[in-house]
């Protein structure tokens, strides 16, 4: 214990000696003060800002409120809290958690605010229901020395961040609930807009970019009507607009409406009878609701599913409708995923024998399913794992990403795909693949000083984190010194393969992307009434056909 409060008390001094250095910026709520980092200080870090007030009290499931202006100077060299949240999956880190965690994180090598630098707003993974942008994997120091701002960014989780019920509905302007987190993303880009410029950066030239459940909150940013204008382009890293869509008041795709899922949440918590069930739910301790909701985890996960809501307003229709409509936002996309996406998942699902196996796709795929073993057979018991975290992989996330690519053909912009397949030498790694998640650390540089990782990867994590700049600062990849990245055209069917090696691949699983795509538009989105008793939402079911994500 005294070991520990030691380390805090010297992380604390350390964090101010190097404030000492760090220009002050002045924000439309107020002045603060940040950290300089490197031997020579040229990039700065501003931690813990506020962007809204904290969602508590009666803010507790409502859109985002401006924060409240403060005199003097606000140090910002410490993270600000985690939204509550469950203990994540593989032991993953996790902060201090509060409700008051509407806070972000800005890194800048910028030395004068003219400087008008790319912007790069980062959205975190974590299933809707974990994760902060505080974590040690998304340190901005290493990509911002690539030459833009980087931001990163807290949202509200699982049943704070996307609980919807009737009263909520319509207690609002607009007759919606259960958007909070999506609505925090948007609130955070609108204070970019606002702020970044006292940083050096451009708000001209802003990019969004996540992995997992933040790649999906990208793909539902590009189909917000609330986000027009807020950015100008986008990555999506290992999620998509398929799967997990929820539908405010009408059965979507065989999961329960989100109103249904919040009035039971408030008759298991014992306010649905309360003579003001609203209030009587506000005043649950998160840790209550957090217990009662027990959110899922992961692609197969028990518990409730948590994450955007199509509402009819912040989110006007399914997004999968939207995008192949060609109703996304017109902007450079890059889009992509890992060649064992699946490795992490299939661990939560308890299917080990060939029949087994064979009776999940009958029941998922139908009079397809003979067609879906073919191309992921497993002849013995001992071959199922590996073939159905295949089948995952490719059908919740390569062909996800593919439709992306294929689907702004109907827009000006330019796509660009990508596959990641590079598996690091250290035995533990190596047993996952190129797991789900593995590439964020290249992207960000923060597998420096890692163990398991040696010059191969670290020089990867350098091309990576370039293309990645050199797309936010003009649309295109391509750049002097880069390998040749093409622009998406279905005839091609082009990627480019980040590995061992740095190549163009073509027709990546086309066979069965070509089936995936057919099941889904022949299935489409089913909707249901709203009077229909809904399906159980705390059963494991195999991801329907794509996936949104599940980290």
């Amino acid at each position: 214990m005294i070991r520990g409060r030691l380390w805090i008390g010297l992380s604390v001094v350390a964090a101010a000696l190097a404030a000492r250095g760090a220009p002050q910026i002045q924000l439309d709520s107020g002045l603060i003060a940040g950290a300089s980092l490197g031997e020579k200080g040229d990039v700065h870090a501003y931690k813990g800002i506020p962007f809204a007030a904290p969602p508590v009290g009666d803010l507790r499931w409502r859109p985002p409120q401006a924060p409240k202006p403060w005199e003097g100077v606000r140090a910002c060299t410490a993270f600000g809290p985690w939204c509550p949240q469950p203990q994540p999956l593989m032991g993953r880190e996790l902060g201090t958690l509060s409700e008051d965690c509407l806070y972000l994180n800005v890194w800048t090598p910028a030395h004068k605010p003219t400087d008008r630098l790319p912007v790069m707003v980062w959205i975190h993974g974590g299933g809707h229901t974990t994760g902060s942008g505080a974590s040690t994997y998304y340190d901005g120091e290493r990509l911002a020395r690539e030459g833009v701002v980087l931001v990163t960014i807290n949202y509200r989780l699982g049943p704070f961040g996307y609980l919807a019920h009737p009263l909520l509905s319509q207690e609002s302007e607009h007759k919606a609930s259960g958007n909070y987190g999506l609505l925090d993303q948007i609130a955070a880009l609108q204070w970019v807009q606002r702020n970044v410029a006292a940083f050096g950066g451009d708000p001209g030239c802003a990019t969004i970019f996540g992995e997992s459940a933040g790649s999906a909150s990208v793909c539902r940013l590009m189909v917000s009507p609330l986000a027009k204008g807020l950015f100008h382009r986008a990555i999506a890293q290992s999620g998509g607009a398929h799967g997990n869509n929820r539908h405010l008041r009408e059965e979507w795709n065989r999961l329960p409406p989100m109103e249904k899922i919040g009035e039971q949440l408030a008759e298991q918590l014992g306010c649905a009878r309360a003579a003001d069930p609203l209030a009587t739910l506000r005043a649950k301790t998160w840790q209550e609701v957090l217990a009662a909701a027990a959110p899922a985890q992961g692609l197969f996960g028990k518990g409730i599913k948590f994450g955007p809501v199509v509402d009819g307003w912040a989110l006007p229709d399914d997004p999968t409708v939207l995008f192949a409509a060609g109703k996304q936002h017109d902007v450079p996309f890059l889009v992509g995923s890992n060649a064992d996406e699946g490795s992490v998942f299939v661990q939560q699902a308890p299917i080990r024998r060939v029949q087994g196996y064979k009776w999940l796709l009958g029941r998922r795929f139908g009079k397809h399913a003979d067609r879906v073993f073919a191309l992921f057979p497993a002849e013995e018991d001992a071959e199922v794992q590996a073939a159905f975290s295949r089948l995952v992989g490719v059908s919740a996330f390569v062909a996800p990403a593919r439709f992306l690519v294929r689907s702004m053909a109907k827009c000006k912009s330019p796509a660009y795909l990508y596959h990641f397949t590079r598996v690091p030498p250290s035995e533990r790694l190596r047993k996952l693949g190129a797991f789900h998640a593995l590439e964020i650390g290249y992207v960000f540089g923060t597998i420096e000083g890692r163990p398991g990782f040696d010059d191969t990867d670290r020089r990867l994590s350098e091309t990576m984190r370039k293309c990645w700049t050199r797309f936010a600062r003009s649309g295109d990849p391509n750049g002097e010194g880069l390998p040749r990245w093409p622009a998406y055209a279905r005839e091609a069917d082009q990627c480019l393969e980040f590995g061992d090696e740095v190549k163009v691949r073509v027709g990546l699983h086309k066979q069965a992307c070509d089936l995936f795509d057919a099941i889904q538009a022949e299935a489409g989105p089913k909707r249901g009434r709203s009077g229909k008793p809904p399906t159980s939402d705390r059963s494991p079911r195999l991801p329907p056909g794509q996936s949104t994500s599940g980290r």
